[in-house]
């Protein structure tokens, strides 16, 4: 976010530097060349304010000043004797030699202990401020950032108030430096104080989007005159002379126009679109401002819902009311109560012909958008034609108290009815009004203005818009061992039957394979698996049928047995089997005497609690843990997720002729979801919740997802609502977050639509993951990362792929009979629920992924190649001797690869990633994909499309399959030819082998190990003089050995 702002103060500064007051700007070419004069005065200014708490050195104290260096220019402060809190309010200006790098500059504030007694100083400190940070003067404020120590040992802490912004006022020139502190030791500090200069002129529209004015703005943290920039004192300044070097700006470069930067989390190969990458935000929460994913604490003390913005709610809670007047003939009253403030209302139901009755509903109005100053509460009879008004209770919003958790819940009064006059009338109705935030227990199930509707704002209808947190239901895989039937009766005695098992539990339904028994005793012995749900609700009901015809089954018997008497395992233990009695299903109409049946079943059931039940990817993953609870291990840490806002959403709907979305946010992690509140008829919500997890694993992933809700208002041709449609989705793995830093970051909602690519808006997050016990993440590390039983008795590939789509269906069920509903499609959507169907988009993408991996070994072969075409004699040099001294030395084989590695990563941590990354429309393939390929990607299973159209893709599919069936039997035929060395099926070249294997042994034995090596070593590094264009005598004989190619049809 911040590049683009600075993208777009560059383009402020051509509009109202050049397009103002140019008398040329009917000409773009004219202001466009004076375009590097005018970004010439661009400096950047820096106040230094105070210093808090330093490291004490000489005698409990520090003479301590500051040192800033810019763009190859380097300032220096005043010396504040004696003092650990010193205060300068200096400023600094300096100049930027080249405005289109700015967001690769980075200013340092190094603080120094002076020692007039040796002439040397004192490292105290530093801080480094990178060029994403700059802002215009209008929002800067004084912030004090923690210094930060240079090297491992350092002894450093403390903070320094710093003002720094952008300015491109003319008339400041930059600043000049000061000598060496240590060249004058014995000189008054106060007598080097900064020159004089004059305010500078802010720079109007900095942020000129309506974005940007929406964020908050820097708080100062010291009272001060915001209309004064600063204040300096006039004082002499002596004359020094100074080296170039310390002084010499880089040489100016013409001013091009920068793209706003963002995060980059792939390699350039991999880069996307500006507008498709991550954006770091450095939002005002409840805990202090968010700089660089450290804290900035505020004055006041941080809450509870500190990854927030705190957002003022008026809350009317309305309890009951009694002795209510009679309004109609009859002498009845059915009454209900509105509560209105400005142009919002919320009404609650109605009861009938009851003069006192109970509500109990809350009511919330954001402080935000209220434009009037007196909350009515208006007591109302419901009527056919019109609503009787039965009497009113004023509040003045000044007089309304406000409340802080935890602080005890605000104690409801009774308030005497008033009628429009003011005067007194019957009836009393009791109430409770606040000012509260969202960290108020009544947020959750209230009323909330920003969700009101014009379709319907009762409080009945606001229950499908609130947030709520859903529990999924704990799966457990159900194990159904068929083992064997006994003495089955046939309804045809000429027949041997053709039996099978049908085994259901809900929507799920396994068969066991047929078998023709010839003793009415079959034998199956074959396991079946399911997925249950607690609380068991369903029956698991074993069928035993004849296959009497083609389409034609007849049930021989059955048996239901309850869930809950199935017996639980968490380990591979042996279950007992039991015989169980079929019984003859009967009519429900008609009543029989009921009979034992002879036949039984032979089954061994049990409830698998040692398994991972997969609802979802198993690439993302945000539980692994085992159902079997006494399992589970201790939490590693907590996950805090605070949903701020999405900017910029795409319309969803057309109401009131106006494109609009009535959107939120759906996060999943483990059994925990947690769904946000409704925001009605807005593009840019503001939400503002806060929720936790805790983390039991780091390989795991947070999803959040948006979607626009479509449950109030029209409804289809067959009275039901419309599905929820996606907006976008997010993931985030733990692994990659830092422990205790605060991400916060605008993430780019990318969706695929049969039209390509889209974005549909931008979420803005804030995440923190805070470890409770290191040394127990550190150990997950070297665990299995599913529970053993996965790898005791793994289920195959496809077992996988059905259980995970039944544990998606009972999920959505459940989640769906839950009030507000989460509906099937949203479940669907987070759970990932198609990433297994085929789609070209994604082979291409995983092939590229593939050809990613090994680039680095195809790097390595190149590298090798140019060194045995000795196209850098030097380096080929090097190789040999190297080479040499590992042949003679093989134990420095092992180290020295490991050292290798060692500094590789060391290298590669200055440039880890420093931002959790995110969906990558390059790496998807998604950018240049073919609109049939996505037509196709979008195609129902079984497919709806054309004949035509399925066998042109069928046809394409094909070709693609050839090509691979022709890599494989390439790499087959490979293969086979080594095993034909020894083999005889070509007897000469398997002759020719043998004796090359006797005459290399009979050479080995007599020679050292070392000499081979080494002039194998030497053969293939041989110089190109001494090679041959043609292949080499092993490749030729290689090549000429039989596979079995030719025994193929």
């Amino acid at each position: 976010m911040v590049g683009i702002s600075c993208t777009r103060y560059w383009w402020s500064l051509v509009n109202s530097t050049w397009l103002v007051k140019n008398p040329f700007s009917d000409n773009p070419t004219n202001w466009i060349r004076k375009i590097p004069a005018m970004m010439s005065n661009l400096k950047l200014g820096v106040e230094l304010v105070n210093a808090s708490n330093l490291t004490p050195k000489d005698e409990g104290s520090a003479n301590s000043y500051v040192e800033f260096h810019f763009d190859g220019q380097k300032f220096r402060s005043t010396v504040k004797e004696k003092d650990l809190s010193p205060v300068w309010n200096e400023s600094f200006y300096f100049n930027i030699s080249d405005p289109s790098n700015l967001l690769n500059l980075t200013l340092e504030a190094s603080v120094y202990h002076s020692s007039k007694g040796t002439q040397s100083r004192a490292f105290l400190g530093r801080v480094r401020l990178n060029g994403t940070s700059f802002v215009s003067y209008s929002d800067a404020v004084v912030l004090h950032y923690p210094l930060e120590k240079k090297g491992m040992f350092s002894s450093v802490k403390g903070e320094l108030g710093l003002k720094v912004y952008l300015t491109n006022d003319p008339s400041i020139r930059s600043s000049n430096p000061l000598p060496d502190v240590e060249s004058f030791p014995n000189s008054d500090s106060r007598s080097y104080q900064p020159q004089q200069q004059e305010a500078p002129n802010p720079v109007t529209n900095l942020f000129s989007n309506d974005k940007a004015e929406s964020r908050h703005t820097f708080r100062h943290l010291p009272k001060e005159n915001h209309h004064q920039h600063h204040s300096t004192a006039s004082v002499t300044q002596q004359p020094v002379y100074y080296s170039t070097d310390e002084m010499r700006s880089e040489p100016q470069q013409p001013n091009i126009v920068q793209q706003p930067k963002v995060v980059r989390m792939y390699s350039a190969s991999s880069s996307q679109p500006a507008d498709y990458a991550l954006k770091e935000t450095s939002p005002f929460l409840g805990g202090g401002q968010i700089v660089g994913g450290r804290v900035i604490r505020a004055d006041k003390p941080a809450s509870t819902y500190d990854l927030v913005e705190q957002m003022q709610f008026l809350f009317v809670r309305v309890v009951k009311a009694r002795d209510l007047p009679t309004m109609d003939i009859s002498g009845s009253l059915d009454p209900y109560v509105e509560v209105r403030i400005g142009n919002y209302r919320g009404i609650t139901r109605h009861f009938e012909k009851n003069r006192n009755p109970e509500w109990h509903e809350v009511f919330a109005f954001s402080r935000d958008r209220m434009q009037a100053s007196v909350l009515e509460v208006v007591m109302k009879d419901k009527d056919l034609v019109k609503d009787d008004f039965v009497g009113i209770v004023r509040f003045d919003l000044n007089e309304v108290p406000t409340r802080v958790p935890p602080d005890s819940p605000l104690a409801p009064e009774w308030y005497r009815l008033e009628d429009k006059n003011g005067e007194k009338v019957r009836g009393e109705l009791m109430l409770a009004v606040w000012i509260g935030t969202q960290a108020d227990e009544a947020f959750p199930d209230a009323w909330h203005s920003d969700a009101a509707t014009h379709v319907d704002s009762s409080a009945a209808s606001s229950s499908l818009l609130r947030s709520k947190v859903y529990h999924a239901p704990r799966l457990w895989y159900l194990r159904v061992n068929v083992i064997e039937a006994q003495d089955l009766v046939p309804s045809e005695k000429n027949r041997f039957p053709e039996v099978y098992v049908r085994v259901q539990i809900g929507h799920q339904i396994l068969k066991t394979k047929t078998v023709q028994s010839r003793t009415m005793s079959p034998l199956w012995n074959e396991d079946l698996l399911f997925v249950a749900a607690e609380p068991f609700e369903d029956h698991l009901i074993l069928s035993v049928e004849d296959r009497v015809g083609s389409s034609k089954d007849e049930i021989m018997g059955r048996v239901i047995i309850p869930l809950n008497s199935v017996e639980k395992r968490a380990d591979d233990r042996l279950i007992h089997s039991r015989w169980f009695s079929l019984e003859k299903p009967l009519p429900l109409d008609v009543q029989l005497k009921e009979k034992k049946f002879s036949s039984r079943l032979h089954l061994r059931l049990c409830l698998d609690g040692g398994y991972h039940v997969l609802d979802e990817s198993t690439h993302y993953s945000s539980d692994l843990r085992p159902t079997a609870k006494q399992l589970w291990k201790h939490s590693i840490g907590v996950l805090e997720l605070g949903i701020l806002n999405a900017d910029g959403i795409h319309p969803m709907k057309t109401r009131d002729g106006k494109g609009t979305t009535d959107s939120y946010c759906v996060a999943k992690y483990g059994h925990k979801w947690v769904r946000s509140r409704t925001i009605m008829n807005n593009l840019s919500p503001k939400y503002n919740e806060q929720y936790t997890w805790e983390v039991y694993d780091p390989a795991t992933v947070l999803t959040v997802g948006v979607f626009d809700n479509s449950q109030v208002g029209e409804k289809d041709t067959n009275g039901n609502s419309h599905r929820d449609m996606k907006i976008g989705k997010v993931r985030i793995r733990i692994s990659t977050l830092e422990t205790g830093r605060v991400y916060t970051h605008s993430y780019p909602l990318l969706v695929l639509h049969p039209s390509g690519v889209k974005k549909m808006g931008e979420l803005h997050l804030a995440i923190r993951f805070s470890c409770t016990s290191l040394m127990n993440m550190l150990h997950i590390y070297s665990r299995p990362l599913l529970p053993k039983m996965h790898y005791i008795r793994p289920l195959t590939v496809m077992q996988l792929d059905t259980l995970r789509h039944q544990a998606v269906t009972i999920v959505a069920a459940r989640l769906g009979r839950a009030e507000p509903p989460l509906r099937k499609e949203v479940v669907e959507y987070m759970s990932d629920v198609d990433s297994h169907l085929w789609s070209m988009r994604r082979s291409k993408a995983n092939f590229f992924r593939l050809m990613s991996v090994f680039s680095g070994l195809f790097a390595v072969g190149k590298w090798f190649g140019d060194v045995c075409m000795w196209k850098n004699p030097i380096t080929t040099v090097l190789v040999h001797i190297l080479f040499v001294m590992l042949v003679c030395f093989p134990e420095l084989i092992l180290p020295t690869v490991f050292l290798y590695m060692f500094l590789i990563g060391i290298w590669n941590y200055r440039y880890r990633p420093r931002y959790p990354p995110h969906m990558n429309t390059k790496i998807s393939h998604a950018e240049a994909v073919h609109p049939d390929e996505l037509d196709e990607e979008f195609d129902t299973f079984p497919s709806s499309r054309g004949a035509e159209l399925v066998r042109m893709r069928y046809d394409r599919l094909r070709s693609v399959a050839g090509r691979i069936q022709t890599v494989v039997g390439d790499v087959a035929t490979q293969g086979e030819r080594i095993q034909a060395l020894l083999s005889w099926r070509d007897p000469r070249a398997t002759a020719i082998f043998v004796t090359f294997c006797l005459v290399a042994a009979l050479m080995l034995y007599v020679t050292p190990f070392q000499v081979v090596a080494v002039i194998a070593g030497f053969y293939f590094m041989r110089h190109p003089r001494f090679r041959h264009r043609l292949p080499g005598v092993p490749i030729n004989f290689f090549r000429r050995l039989p596979a079995r190619t030719d025994s193929m049809l």
